[in-house]
């Protein structure tokens, strides 16, 4: 079998192998890639890019429905969720179909000595490799693509092992909107091939969204061979709870900011940090919704990362944590569940947890909230509630992370930028921060 192939994480059932790309085909794409390249950018303009983003935004939209169902059979996301995404990722299509031109425009620097003149010009470093998860297949082609074919760079695009029919559609939306040959090139690659496309001279630079250790070794090979690289790994985002004049709406927010995509998306909250005046009354009403919401479950995205999380969950429990649980896992279901009395000689109190469950610590003051908050190897992302503007703003500007969301969930956007610190990665996704990672600001000095 394939390592390519659609699994139902629900059944089981494995629905289509896709064949692994030979090394003849690994050099054919990289080839492409790099003669695209080297002509694209100069033969076309910001605007004539910035059209065909547009083109893969309306198919999208034209195709809500079968891309949305396609990824509801190879990572078991829920459909309403599916279609969610599918938006989203034309929504940054969109977005940056409207304000390339304007992200890339060429930016005058004021001279000391005033003689002369200095322009810094906005343009590509040549071809791109992207590494995209399985737990949002097309958001996370769309923030990494997006701005960077606007840019003029070429991409090779290597997705997850299990989203090979997802990866398909997108390659051919990019050929249908209209995106030269070797533009836009999906590759079932393996891990050597990935190392080896790495080191070829003729790819730029690499961006990652995945695990750790995946991190780890992609950054390992580009520093290696002087590759620029952007890494977005993983999250274990506290939401600290310090006040609350709603503490319904409160809760209906922290289960939300945890079983998006079935707790699978790396900056979902995971870490619940909860002021002791409120904490029981947090903590019981949380615990009911966590619980309640075992009620149709979607599965994880293989009976793997089930087993995986079961492995996790077990050994925090073996080591002094309580866990309140709507059941137990059967295949890649897992039920929601709440640990309490997670102590910070248990593993699990520096793991990040993929999937439905949530530790909860109780915080005495704001210092001990914004130390638990930070006694964390991740900076991804993290919330803060509270009634206070004054203690909002100071604890935000205390938190370890890339991105603070205050009183608010899902308030995620195109034009915000996305990324994090510490063992989360490096780098910026999405906004205006997200089209500069990869070009080369060349500055140009005419002399008075």
């Amino acid at each position: 079998m394939s390592e390519y192939a659609v699994t139902n994480p629900a059944t089981g059932e494995v629905v289509a192998d896709y064949p692994t790309a030979s090394d003849a085909e690994i050099a054919a794409a990289i080839e492409a890639a790099a003669k695209t390249g080297r002509s694209w950018s100069r033969t076309s303009t910001v605007a004539e890019r910035a059209a065909l983003l547009g083109r893969v935004a309306d198919l999208h939209e034209e195709r809500r429905e079968q891309l949305a169902n396609v990824i509801v059979r190879e990572m078991g996301k829920p459909l309403d969720q599916s279609l969610g995404e599918v938006d989203f990722s034309a929504a940054i299509y969109r977005y940056y179909a409207d304000n390339a031109e304007a992200f890339l425009a060429d930016e005058q620097i004021d001279l000391l000595d005033g003689g002369g003149s200095a322009v810094i010009k906005r343009g590509p470093l040549g071809v791109l490799l992207g590494i995209m998860p399985w737990n949002y297949p097309y958001y996370q082609v769309a923030r990494f693509a997006g701005p960077n074919l606007a840019v003029g760079n070429t991409i090779l695009l290597k997705h997850a092992p299990q989203c090979p029919e997802s990866a398909e559609l997108l390659q051919l939306i990019f050929n249908e909107a209209g995106f030269p040959q070797g533009a836009y090139v999906d590759i079932r690659a393996t891990n050597d091939q990935i190392a080896d496309i790495i080191a070829d001279p003729r790819v730029a630079a690499v961006s990652l969204t995945g695990s750790e250790r995946a991190g780890a070794a992609v950054g390992e090979i580009a520093g290696r061979n002087l590759k620029k690289c952007v890494l977005e790994l993983g999250g274990a985002d506290p939401f600290i709870v310090l006040s609350t004049d709603d503490l319904d709406a409160t809760v209906e927010a922290a289960v939300a900011g945890r079983m998006e995509n079935t707790g699978q998306a790396c900056n979902a909250a995971k870490r619940f940090i909860v002021a002791e005046g409120i904490y029981d009354d947090f903590l019981a009403k949380f615990t009911d919704k966590m619980l309640a919401a075992a009620d149709g479950i979607a599965p994880l995205s293989s009976e793997r990362a089930a087993a995986t999380l079961e492995q996790q969950v077990v050994q925090a429990v073996e080591q002094g944590a309580t866990l309140t649980a709507a059941g137990e896992r059967n295949g890649a279901f897992f039920p929601p569940g709440v640990l309490t009395g997670v102590t910070v000689d248990n593993d699990v109190y520096h793991q990040e947890l993929f999937g439905p469950v949530a530790i909860v610590f109780k915080a005495g003051s704001e210092e001990e909230a914004v130390e638990i908050a930070n006694d964390t190897p991740f900076g991804l992302g993290s919330y803060v509630f509270t009634t206070d503007a004054e203690q909002a703003e100071r604890v935000a500007n205390q938190i370890d992370a890339g991105m603070v969301f205050v009183n608010a969930v899902g308030a995620e956007g195109v034009e915000l930028p996305f990324g994090g610190i510490k063992r989360s990665g490096f780098g910026r996704e999405l906004g205006r921060f997200g089209i500069d990672e990869f070009v080369n600001k060349k500055m140009i000095r005419v002399a008075g």
